[in-house]
């Protein structure tokens, strides 16, 4: 009873040692649940990175979606306007705007005790532009007062946010004494207040931090994105069926696949290389224009899709291939009428995970000369653009340290952009597939 116990059989009738079993499957099931946990804490570190990187980017970048405003009483000075609001110069609302915050602070009109530079350099400068404007849309305005609230200036933002150290020595500050005591005097009155700005996803590029936009490059990103969809997607397509479903396997294809396989692994400054020697200089496309940056990144995403529309083309069963030609259909109808639908929604996914790789690319579109400060949105494949990546890239080496929180915010932005699009991603092969 004891050996039968102790003892067991193995297949064929072979006996083996119940303890010598035992510890092999104690062993077994010991490494099964190393590689168990090592996978868990695998995904727990890039979970944890991941979170880090996020919450590095929206900690520094969420005030980027702020701006800092003062309340003034505004009064439009005939006598600096005059009659037609037309041919002012703006530097004269930038009087009327200054003589606005004097009354604030209740300094007298006459600068005996201060420089008046030091007061316009608490107020932005685009204030200067929107009373301008105002003027020109409701000339009624002249010789009235209205309570306005106007941007200030990105160094007293970044005060007014606490990401300016205020208790150095006045030489290591951005603010002046005079200027540190009106500041803190507009804020212990109350006028300095945060509001959303809008004007990040509505104004473009400029020179002043507070006004600097993200509009410019989000048009430039997305026209360049619809002519990649526009000539990848159909050529990648083509491409695919006719590798997998028709060509020959010889080595001309076998050679053919392997360079698509090393162009999908090539650095995109490559491909800046490319189109700044073929598109620019061969073809004459126009510097900095939608049209040169989408060509380049026509050829950059060509790989990757032509690689997933393939690999879609794989996965589906070859009874689908065998049934429609069993039912009589030919080569092609079985083709386009049944495999290609079947795959249509991995293609569609890897199409649009490739445009959002293209829409974070920046080097191919520094080497066709997207680096240049563009004030305003391309109305044309032939206009001068720049593109989000971009906007990022140069934000980031701009002197002005109000610049620093709006990279972060316009990160932000363009990780916004490529999580729709990714959603936009599974939303559509899901659809797909429940129609299939």
């Amino acid at each position: 009873m004891t050996d039968a116990t102790a003892q067991g059989s193995a297949p064929g009738g072979r006996r083996i040692d119940s303890d010598a079993f035992r510890s092999r499957l104690a062993t077994r099931r010991r490494k099964g649940a190393i590689l168990k946990y090592s996978g868990l804490i695998a995904i727990c570190i890039a979970l944890a990175i991941l979170g880090t990187l996020l919450f590095s980017i929206v900690s520094q970048g969420w005030q980027g979606f702020l701006r800092t405003n003062v309340e003034l009483e505004i009064t439009y000075n005939e006598e600096i306007i005059g009659g037609d609001a037309e041919d002012i110069p703006s530097g004269a609302f930038q009087e009327i705007a200054r003589n606005g915050l004097q009354k604030a602070l209740g300094l007298p009109p006459e600068a005996e005790d201060y420089d008046p530079s030091d007061l316009n350099a608490l107020i932005s400068s685009g204030v200067r532009y929107d009373l301008q404007q105002a003027v020109r849309d409701e000339p009624e305005l002249i010789g009235r007062t209205a309570q306005l609230s106007v941007p200030v200036s990105s160094t007293m933002d970044m005060a007014y946010k606490g990401k300016l150290n205020l208790d150095v020595d006045e030489g290591r500050r951005q603010l002046s004494n005079q200027q540190l005591e009106w500041f803190n005097q507009l804020q212990d009155d109350g006028r300095l207040h945060s509001e959303f700005y809008w004007g990040l996803f509505s104004n473009s590029d400029s020179r002043s931090p507070e006004l600097a936009g993200l509009w410019a490059g989000i048009v430039g990103s997305f026209v360049m994105i619809g002519i990649v969809a526009a000539f990848a997607f159909p050529i990648a397509v083509a491409a695919a069926v006719y590798l997998e479903e028709f060509a020959p396997k010889n080595r001309w294809t076998e050679l053919v696949e392997v360079n698509i396989n090393n162009l999908a692994a090539v650095p995109s400054i490559i491909f800046g290389l490319l189109g700044l020697a073929v598109f620019l200089n061969t073809l004459g496309f126009p510097r900095s224009s939608p049209l040169a940056g989408g060509a380049v990144l026509v050829l950059m995403t060509l790989p990757i899709i032509i690689i997933a529309a393939r690999s879609a083309l794989r996965s589906v069963p070859p009874s689908y291939r065998d049934g429609a030609l069993m039912l009589g259909a030919s080569r092609n109808q079985a083709v386009m009428k049944t495999v290609l639908p079947t795959a249509l929604p991995g293609m569609l996914t890897g199409t649009i995970i490739g445009l959002a790789q293209a829409l974070g690319e920046t080097a191919p579109l520094l080497l066709i000369g997207m680096q240049a400060f563009v004030a305003a949105p391309p109305e044309g494949i032939n206009d001068t653009a720049t593109a989000i990546p971009v906007q990022i890239y140069l934000w980031a080496n701009a002197p002005e340290r109000g610049f620093a929180e709006k990279t972060q915010a316009a990160i932000m932005v363009l990780l916004m952009f490529l999580l729709i699009m990714n959603a936009t991603a599974i939303i559509l092969r899901n659809r797909f597939q429940k129609r299939a």
